[in-house]
């Protein structure tokens, strides 16, 4: 089984099985997979169950119904907004590339029914020198960090706080790709299955009009409160806030369902 049922594993027999099932229409024999994607010609059946079951208990996308491989589709798109959970967060790095850089503080907030909930918040021993430059814009150094726990000491922690919500960010590629790169480190081959959205892409589509999309600007549009700016759990709860109030608008434009957020979220705006 997979560490966690929120990661997905990116070992290449994983994603040849995942591509090759996506090829034929979801389901094959485990015979077929095992010749196609480990080169063995026609093995023994109960030697293919046997081998396709090793990746079936490593990957949530993959199921085995007596001799048949079957493909899961999580049906993303298909998530309605209404009912949902989510988890808004924050991550503060030492630096905007991973690697190198590594995490310094995560902070996360549930969203559920339009209201703010429960909070995750952690410092995070990067393992490595912060650089003057990021102690001066968030206040995070070296000190602060030293006896913070590291990221493997935290990550079950919050991955079961994520658990299977719609994960929600200001600039969520950033937040995502070094999220995935810890996970990576603490579970080899694995990142989160969870699917995403951004509020700077949210907030360019349903306030066009404002000066810019930075998350300070947006949240003096609503009038929200940002104290501490640059730090993880002030940043994702003022990002919490704006979500809120980007998914009122959302449900007004009658945008129901993740699928629709997602593509209004990156259709190009007419000049």
């Amino acid at each position: 089984m997979p560490p966690y049922p929120n990661l997905i594993c990116e070992s290449l027999l994983i994603n040849l099985t995942i591509d090759f099932l996506i090829s034929i229409g979801g389901r094959a024999s485990a015979v077929q997979v095992v010749d196609y994607v480990m080169k063995i010609s026609s093995p023994e059946p109960n030697l293919a169950r046997l081998l396709v079951s090793d990746l079936i208990g490593r990957d949530p996308r993959l199921s085995l119904y007596g001799d048949q491989v079957e493909l899961i589709n999580a049906h993303h798109e298909r998530i309605d907004l209404s009912q949902t959970g989510f988890v808004v967060f924050d991550l503060e790095t030492t630096g905007t590339k991973a690697p190198p850089c590594r995490i310094t503080e995560i902070g996360a907030y549930r969203v559920r029914n339009g209201m703010v909930a429960e909070e995750f918040h952690t410092l995070v021993n990067p393992e490595m020198p912060i650089p003057p430059f990021i102690t001066w814009l968030t206040g995070i150094n070296d000190d602060l960090v030293r006896d913070a726990p590291k990221f493997r000491d935290i990550a079950s922690e919050f991955l079961e706080f994520i658990g299977d919500s719609v994960l929600v960010a200001h600039n969520a590629r950033f937040d995502m790709f070094f999220l995935n790169h810890e996970i990576g480190r603490v579970y080899e081959d694995y990142r989160i299955w969870n699917p995403s959205l951004c509020t700077v892409q949210l907030s360019r589509k349903l306030l066009p009009n404002i000066e810019n999309h930075k998350l300070n600007t947006v949240a003096n549009y609503f009038s929200i409160e940002l104290l501490n700016h640059h730090r993880a759990s002030d940043d994702a709860r003022a990002t919490a806030q704006i979500f809120v109030r980007l998914l009122k608008d959302m449900q007004i434009r009658g945008i129901r369902d993740l699928g629709s957020a997602k593509r209004f979220s990156f259709i190009k705006q007419l000049c």
